[in-house]
């Protein structure tokens, strides 16, 4: 699943593709991803005639921001975008596609049909859902040790899953959390009422360092992740433990070692994290 660093790529490459576009035809040939509203003719005539002025972004979701809506889209595991300058023949993945004044179109592909669409009036999707459940950003100034010592205080949950979890942090995802919890020298399966004021304040510093490092190589190019402009994230050159089962700990020189904390592979050096 793209996490925030991807989502934010897309998000930008998106912003220098289709900025000022106005929507002429939206064809949805998957209804159920359409979540609000519900009826899927309603979700294609609304959208007529919008044009997109900007495009946000909060945790893992984009929102595109219309002339009167505020369309919020998660990609989950493998939802892509793609524009296309000419009329393109429609791929058998492709399942919502906006189509554009100038002729050019955006399609939403998605092999596995777990991406999500929501449409708000502008000013009311934070208070609906899905952004309503969700905690802040690690690179939001309310994502501080305090903020997570306070909601430590409430789980008795180890830290991965708690740092997984998007109504406390949204955002992290596998690879970010075990790149997090490495160089915080924080073992994943600790107990949250264990750590330290100091140890927190590690693991948020750690957390921000690691998304905006993320952020600025944009992304990381695993596995089934693309950017709506054909380029590529190059933070996996620079992952110390994600994915490096076996190889050498760039501290101890131990080798990186791969289990399961909460159902997710995990990887970590046992020498280097308590």
């Amino acid at each position: 699943m793209p996490e925030l660093p991807e989502v934010d790529a897309v998000k930008e490459s998106l912003k220098k593709q289709i900025l000022n576009k106005t929507i002429r035809q939206v064809d949805v040939t998957w209804p159920s991803m359409v979540k609000h509203p519900e009826d899927r003719k309603r979700f294609e005539q609304m959208l007529v005639h919008q044009t997109i002025q900007d495009i946000d972004r909060k945790g893992k979701f984009l929102i595109f921001r219309l002339d009167d809506y505020a369309l919020v889209s998660h990609l989950r595991m493998e939802g892509k975008y793609f524009v296309y300058t000419e009329e393109e023949p429609k791929d058998k993945h492709t399942h919502v596609i906006f189509r554009f004044n100038d002729g050019s179109s955006l399609h939403y592909n998605d092999v596995r049909k777990f991406g999500t669409m929501h449409l708000f009036d502008n000013g009311r999707e934070h208070e609906e859902k899905p952004l309503s459940q969700l905690g802040p950003d690690p690179v939001e100034e309310h994502f501080t040790g305090e903020y997570m010592q306070k909601r430590l205080q409430k789980t008795t949950r180890r830290i991965k899953p708690v740092l997984l979890d998007q109504s406390v942090v949204a955002g992290f995802g596998n690879i970010y959390v075990d790149e997090t919890l490495y160089r915080a020298k924080i073992h994943p399966e600790r107990l949250s009422p264990s750590l330290s004021e100091e140890e927190v304040e590690r693991i948020v510093a750690e957390g921000k360092k690691v998304i905006r490092e993320a952020m600025e190589a944009g992304g990381s190019t695993i596995r089934s992740y693309a950017r709506s402009d054909g380029a590529q994230g190059e933070f996996q050159t620079r992952l110390f433990v994600y994915g490096k089962e076996g190889e050498p700990c760039p501290g101890c020189k131990r080798p990186i070692m791969k289990t399961k904390v909460g159902g997710r592979g995990t990887h970590l050096c046992y020498y280097c994290q308590e």
